[in-house]
This record gives C-alpha cells, sequence and structure tokens, in this order.
C-alpha cells in the first residue's frame, strides 16, 4: 500500500507542512488586525483621530515649545499628565495602562 510517507520519490510527509504554515500565517494576520482595531488604531489617517488642541498634554507641548517652561519642567508634567488622562489626553483615564 502506498501512503504520503512511503511514496516513491513523491515530496513525503513534508506537504502537510504548508498547509499548517499558511494557517498559521493567516491566524496571525486576523489576529493583527483584531487587535489593532479593537484598540482603535488606524493611525492619523483615520476621520476622528485628531488630537483635541486644548487637550492638557497639546497645551503643556505649546508651552514647552513657546519656551515658557523648562525642560525638566516640561517632563514631570508629562508624566503626570500621562498618568491622569493617558497618551492623548481625551479622557480621565489612561486606555490600556497598567494602574
Amino acid at each position: 500500500m502506498q501512503t504520503l510517507a512511503h511514496f516513491g520519490g513523491g515530496p513525503g510527509p513534508w506537504i502537510l507542512l504548508f498547509p499548517l504554515i499558511w494557517a498559521a500565517v493567516v491566524v496571525g494576520a486576523v489576529t493583527l488586525l483584531r487587535r489593532t482595531l479593537r484598540r482603535g488604531g488606524g493611525g492619523p489617517w483615520r476621520p476622528g483621530a485628531r488630537l483635541d488642541e486644548n487637550a492638557p498634554i497639546a497645551v503643556l507641548g505649546r508651552r514647552f515649545a513657546a519656551g515658557e517652561i523648562d525642560e525638566d519642567e516640561y517632563w514631570r508634567r508629562l508624566t503626570v499628565l500621562n498618568e491622569e488622562f493617558g497618551r492623548y489626553g481625551s479622557g480621565g483615564s489612561a486606555k490600556g495602562g497598567a494602574a
């Protein structure tokens, strides 16, 4: 009886590995897309992704750029704001951050 493993000169059992590799690629791509979409990712090109120019972190950045505060003050305040408002300064808690 000729089986896939004992087929003379054929691909042998390694042919079974290729569908598994493709399945892993598809599962990885789907997982990556789902994680990106679930977190609201999509980058700055998304219509709702603009930062509020009156957000505390944006105001802090403008004050630093204008020279109203020095670098040490900037980093100290930025650390506090990141803990309180998250990365984009749009909510009351950090998105996806540790407590």
